[in-house]
């Protein structure tokens, strides 16, 4: 299920990155979702039809780009801004509920209780490591939380390698510590 406007501010970041056709607006926002989801040609062109209508949008001469495209008009570009402030306010929430409510902003380490699927991994270690343990957790937890939404806002492919080698060293050096202590056990 896509949350209402998706589909909307979507097409807006596409128009307000290069003007394109209906297709190309399919395959770019399949591309930003990395194949997770391809809007439907039923959600787009009746969107951009309402979009022209609107003018928000309009339609270039065929010759000049060799199919139909569309570019945002000012209107759009203010749409799109508007837009933009609202996505921006909605990760702000999201931001605030998970830092107020799932004790993962930075400064947060004796908040609410880490979920109950954590915890079950913690129990049998002395307090005064447990405390030390719930506090990395939080902030590993609050780190990569921040690191997605740097990574979407904005994203490279070297900030996007790095990341991924750092989170795949991770939990590589987990695994080993995790497959040493069993090792031990026997």
């Amino acid at each position: 299920m896509v949350p209402k406007g998706f589909v909307r501010y979507q097409v807006l970041e596409c128009l307000g990155e290069k003007p394109m056709s209906g297709s190309e607006i399919i395959t770019e926002i399949e591309n930003k979702t990395n194949g997770r989801w391809k809007p439907s040609p039923g959600s787009i062109y009746p969107l951009l039809a309402w979009l022209q209508d609107n003018s928000h949008i309009k339609e270039l001469p065929a010759e000049q780009s060799g199919m139909k495209r569309y570019e945002l008009t000012s209107s759009g570009k203010a749409l799109l801004e508007e837009q933009r402030k609202i996505i921006a306010e909605q990760r702000k929430k999201m931001k605030e509920y998970a830092k107020n409510h799932l004790g993962l902003g930075k400064e947060r380490f004796f908040g609410p209780p880490l979920p109950p699927f954590v915890g079950a991994f913690l129990t049998g270690l002395p307090e005064e490591k447990l405390v030390n343990v719930k506090k990395t957790m939080r902030r590993l937890g609050a780190a990569v939380f921040e690191l997605g939404h740097s990574l979407e806002e904005h994203m490279s492919e070297e900030a996007f390698d790095e990341s991924l080698k750092v989170l795949n060293n991770t939990a590589e050096k987990l695994e080993k510590i995790s497959e040493k202590l069993k090792g031990e056990k026997k």
